[in-house]
């Protein structure tokens, strides 16, 4: 027999892929709708998802549900508790992706920025094929320095974190607007 992390179903991507259900990532959904609403600090996010969350510990007979299942269900709780605006707002895309800058960087090995620059390209491309609304590029100042060469900090140091950040900002926005010309959801990119 197989037993589900915390015996909760499955969510199915648009995409095919199938995550976790993961409720600090539904909280940060929620807080990014309710701040597209004009909400800066969103109390009630980690309510609703602990809400769901129950919710979905009662469809034990479920293993997968489709995300747009979880949708209606997360805007119908808001309507209820009278927050629908942020309910309109809310949209459950692939869960937050987290990226080790100095895993990139070590993967790139002799090709030193330029390879890393590549690398980091590459899994934002990804984040943003699978859907995702929320990266965490985490690392930045030990990958500077690996990249670098350096033991402390220096001007360099300095110029190279600033053109990561910017690299990392222009590639989100290059990839969302495709090729096609079509704007896929925006990514919340948080950099450490």
């Amino acid at each position: 027999m197989i037993a589900f992390r915390d015996d909760l179903p499955l969510i199915s991507l648009p995409n095919g892929h199938c995550v976790a259900f993961d409720r600090d990532w539904l909280a940060r959904a929620l807080n990014l709708a309710a701040l597209r609403c004009g909400y800066a600090k969103w109390w009630l996010a980690t309510h609703v998802a602990g809400s769901v969350q129950v919710w979905l510990k009662t469809l034990e007979d479920l293993r997968v549900i489709p995300v747009e299942q979880l949708t209606r269900a997360v805007r119908s709780a808001l309507q209820v508790i009278g927050f629908a605006e942020v309910g309109e707002r809310f949209e459950a895309s692939a869960p937050f992706a987290r990226i080790s800058l100095v895993e990139i960087a070590q993967e790139a090995g002799d090709c030193f920025e330029l390879g890393f620059f590549d690398g980091l390209s590459r899994r934002l491309r990804d984040v943003l094929k699978m859907g995702g609304s929320y990266c965490e590029l985490h690392g930045l100042e030990p990958c500077v320095k690996l990249l670098q060469h350096r033991r402390v900090w220096s001007r360099d140091c300095d110029v190279l974190r600033e053109e990561i950040v910017s690299y990392a900002r222009e590639q989100t926005e290059h990839s969302r607007k495709g090729s096609s010309g079509e704007i896929t959801p925006e990514l919340f990119l948080y950099v450490a």
